[in-house]
């Protein structure tokens, strides 16, 4: 599926709580080429989370119409009643830009926008040292419940299965080295058009 303006493109995905969402921040705050891809959601927001920012909130109902009008690239109920997805007119406005997407996003969306921008994308699975250290990373959080936690466990052990479909795999043993090896993934990706 070519787009209006298309570039590359960098996915980072990972089980819930193993830093990908720390790695891609440490990247775009160095890196002012990247740009982080603001998905959709229809999950309440949590914290000081604010639309337009982490998310784009959207109410079911305003999701199941955008999904009719084709306006995402991918899209998944990643838990029950809780949709996200990532925003064609999000990746044509970085492109303009001249800026590179992150999107730091669900495996099973990682697999289905790998396949489509197969030769001008780069993914990279972050994985935890284990499903002990993950729950103890979630639990840390202090955002879960009992019930929430064992599902976001489970999904977890689900989604490590999926570590060999993509381009590279980076342990996140210790977060400063998983930061600096995904950089040098990226760097050897874009080369000279990650420079200012």
């Amino acid at each position: 599926m070519q787009l209006a303006s298309q570039g590359k493109l960098i996915i980072i995905t990972a089980p819930s709580g193993s830093g990908k969402t720390s790695i891609t921040r440490y990247l775009i705050n160095k890196y002012p080429k990247l740009a982080f891809s603001i998905s959709a959601t229809t999950r309440a927001p949590r914290g000081q989370e604010k639309n337009g920012v982490e998310y784009y909130f959207l109410s079911v109902e305003e999701f199941k119409q955008k999904i009719d009008k084709k306006a995402f690239i991918e899209w998944e109920m990643v838990y029950e009643g809780k949709y996200y997805g990532t925003l064609k007119s999000e990746l044509e406005r970085m492109w303009i830009a001249g800026q590179v997407p992150m999107l730091d996003i669900d495996v099973q969306g990682a697999v289905h926008v790998q396949q489509r921008f197969a030769g001008d994308c780069l993914s990279i699975f972050i994985q935890p040292p284990s499903i002990e250290e993950l729950r103890r990373r979630l639990e840390g959080r202090g955002t879960e419940t009992k019930e929430s936690l064992e599902t976001r466990v489970n999904k977890a052990a689900y989604e490590m299965s999926f570590s060999h479909q993509f381009n590279k795999t980076i342990l996140n043993d210790d977060l400063d080295k998983a930061c600096r090896e995904t950089e040098e993934v990226i760097c050897s990706f874009l080369g000279d058009s990650l420079r200012p």
